[in-house]
């Protein structure tokens, strides 16, 4: 699992900085399932993937399609893992409950496999996932 905390607002310079980092974990072409955010299809990030189309591809989910969205799954597990005793007072506290999540996430495969059985979401794991 490969995320990355950010609190400024989601644009297409944030998803241009993530999938840099993304590809730079891989010695093979990742192929990065989207939602049609605008970030996604802008034209900053279209350049971004022209220059590194041996290294990345996206794979658009059809329209409002959250259910299909496996990071629907992530957030709602992002929300119920939030610690209720102690809610973050500010920003930067926020997000360090957020790093502190997705790093307890990384060393639980069986959980973030799990992100990818259910009913909605298992076209990820078939041959040709993209076939909706």
């Amino acid at each position: 699992m490969h995320f990355m905390v950010f609190t400024d607002t989601f644009d297409a310079q944030v998803m241009c900085r993530f999938l840099a980092r993304l590809v730079g974990h891989f010695d093979r072409k990742v192929h990065l399932i989207v939602d049609r955010h605008s970030a996604h299809r802008s034209k900053a990030v279209r350049a971004w993937l022209a220059d590194h189309r041996d290294q990345v591809e996206l794979h658009f989910l059809p329209s409002y399609s959250p259910e299909l969205n496996p990071d629907e799954l992530v957030n709602a597990d992002l929300k119920r893992s939030l610690p209720h005793t102690h809610r973050a007072r500010n920003q930067a506290e926020l997000a360090a409950e957020t790093r502190r999540f997705f790093h307890r996430r990384q060393r639980q495969p069986h959980i973030v496999r799990g992100y990818f059985g259910g009913p909605h979401t298992r076209y990820t794991l078939d041959e040709n996932p993209m076939s909706f």
